[in-house]
């Protein structure tokens, strides 16, 4: 029996119960939680994300402990996944709709994507161009295609934190990561076997 035990950050995201029975399936002990034990006591945090970034800041700051989160993951160094959303609010600000902050982790900040003087969504399957080799991506190679549907794109400060890009009318980050810190564009929750290989490896593979 796996001694790992994930916690799903509860603060009424829309793909809480996708990410939740995702786990599940992998048969890892997994949690829905917004309280400061469950917390506590878990492995590794997800946070989940569907919307727009304003809304889902200020559902994270009414709905979570997020100075308690702040301190599992800054201080005791606990993984952090953050999903769609909830990878695009691990950014220093967001530019949806108007200029919001977001949580500051991976300092970099979230415009939308855009197609000449279009704005533009990207909806549907993709793969991933991976930049660096991390154990993040065990197992994962081209054919491995991720389930995408987004308007924005994160644009980390520093290149280095860009650890996957993925092409559609132009470049753009689809997987970060800064120290414990990790954040997909793509919904693993949707993406099959694919998802459930990332997953595994997030559990697995990030200590």
């Amino acid at each position: 029996m796996s001694l790992k035990k994930i916690c799903i950050l509860d603060y009424g995201s829309g793909n809480t119960m996708s990410v939740y029975n995702a786990f599940k399936f992998l048969k890892f002990n997994v949690c829905i939680s917004n309280k400061k034990k469950a917390i506590s006591d878990s492995t590794h945090l997800i946070l989940p994300g569907v919307g727009s970034y304003k809304k889902t800041m200020q559902n994270i700051n009414k709905k979570l402990p997020l100075k308690f989160i702040a301190s599992e993951v800054l201080i005791k160094k606990k993984p952090i996944l953050g999903i769609c959303v909830g990878m695009q609010v691990l950014s220093s600000y967001g530019y949806e709709f108007e200029k919001c902050s977001g949580l500051g982790w991976i300092p970099g900040k979230v415009v939308n994507i855009r197609s000449k003087s279009q704005n533009i969504s990207h909806v549907g399957w993709n793969d991933l161009k991976i930049k660096k080799n991390h154990k993040i991506f065990k197992n994962i190679n081209n054919d491995d295609n991720f389930y995408f549907v987004h308007s924005y794109k994160f644009m980390p400060f520093n290149e280095l934190h860009s650890i996957s890009e993925t092409n559609y009318q132009e470049k753009f980050v689809s997987f970060v990561n800064y120290k414990n810190i990790y954040g997909c564009q793509f919904h693993p929750e949707k993406s099959q076997i694919s998802g459930l290989k990332l997953f595994k490896n997030f559990v697995e593979e990030i200590k």
